[in-house]
């Protein structure tokens, strides 16, 4: 189950290892920012909003992220491509991490990416995203190449077979014009509602054996569409079941996870660290090995268990010898 057949890739976005087999890298938890309802928005349309409060916000994903040990970054959402420089410049000038754009209209997302380029910061964008809804694929694909764009998401969705194996086949649609040539490919397996999350996380397993590329998904989507669990179980229980699943999809054979509002991060950060935790024991238990990497959850904070367990099965293979 935790152990796939193919050869995993495993990409480097300005630093961060995404990819490779489950237990190897933490998962990638992209947050979001200047979203539809975002509190720290006072005026959309000028891109004015509270400086102090998202500054505050960043940090905290900062901290958390050094904690944990799992790498993080932000999507700005944007209407405009004006709005989305105003977004840029004050990231660029606040944090280290890398980010993305999440604009809907191709057309003003391409403007927004224009900029990006004339900044020279490509290293750490990563370009969110190419759909199957894209009129002109090819056409966009040599766009961004001439930008010198180097990550791009992919999302994998079909509207007439919603299965995993329908995303499998949009992928390699896309892939087959032209996308399979950026330096870093992960692909968004398009979470609709929360049960369809678990087609998602299925397809991230279809995709990785077949293809090896790292797979996740906007987990968050299927949390926060989900408006009547808050009158059924209040906000509290709305909270426990986001970061449920969450923590939960994190590990099925996903690299990186849309979050959601960065708000959230006070507890999607534990959640998933707490998951990642687990299956990291559930990979020992079916490979015999525990990832080396010190960002690893399990590394960070059960640094004596894990010595214990590779000692307990360094033994038990030499006396099988």
């Amino acid at each position: 189950m935790f152990r796939l057949n193919s050869e995993q890739k495993v990409f480097n976005l300005n630093g961060i290892r995404i990819g490779g087999q489950p237990g190897e890298n933490p998962p990638l938890l992209i947050a979001s920012m200047f979203h539809n309802k975002d509190r720290i928005l006072e005026d959309r349309k000028t891109g004015k909003f509270d400086r102090n409060r998202a500054t505050e916000l960043i940090r905290k994903q900062e901290e958390l992220s050094r904690k944990t040990g799992i790498p993080a970054m932000v999507a700005m959402v944007a209407n405009s491509p004006e709005e989305a420089q105003v977004y840029i410049d004050f990231y660029l000038e606040t944090t280290d991490m890398p980010f993305g754009i999440d604009m809907w209209v191709a057309e003003k997302r391409a403007k927004a990416t224009e900029y990006i380029a004339k900044l020279g910061v490509q290293d750490k964008f990563l370009y969110n995203s190419i759909t199957p809804w894209d009129k002109d694929i090819k056409g966009q694909v040599e766009r961004l190449k001439d930008l010198g764009i180097k990550h791009v998401v992919i999302q994998a969705f079909d509207d007439q077979d919603q299965t995993p194996a329908g995303r499998l086949k949009s992928l390699e649609d896309i892939l087959s014009q032209g996308a399979d040539s950026f330096e870093t490919i992960i692909v968004d397996t398009s979470v609709m509602n929360l049960p369809s999350t678990s087609f998602s996380l299925i397809a991230n397993r279809l995709i990785k054996e077949k293809l090896g590329l790292p797979c996740g998904g906007a987990y968050s989507n299927g949390t926060h569409m989900w408006k009547e669990s808050k009158e059924e179980w209040g906000l509290e229980g709305f909270r426990a079941m986001d970061a449920v699943t969450q923590g939960m999809s994190s590990v099925l054979w996903s690299d990186f996870n849309f979050y959601g509002p960065i708000v959230t991060a006070s507890r999607i950060f534990p959640a998933v660290a707490t998951a990642h935790i687990l299956m990291s024991t559930l990979v020992y238990d079916e490979t015999g090995e525990i990832g080396e990497s010190e960002s690893l959850p399990i590394n960070r904070y059960f640094a004596d268990f894990v010595q214990k367990v590779r000692e307990g099965g360094a033994r038990r293979k030499k006396s099988k010898s």
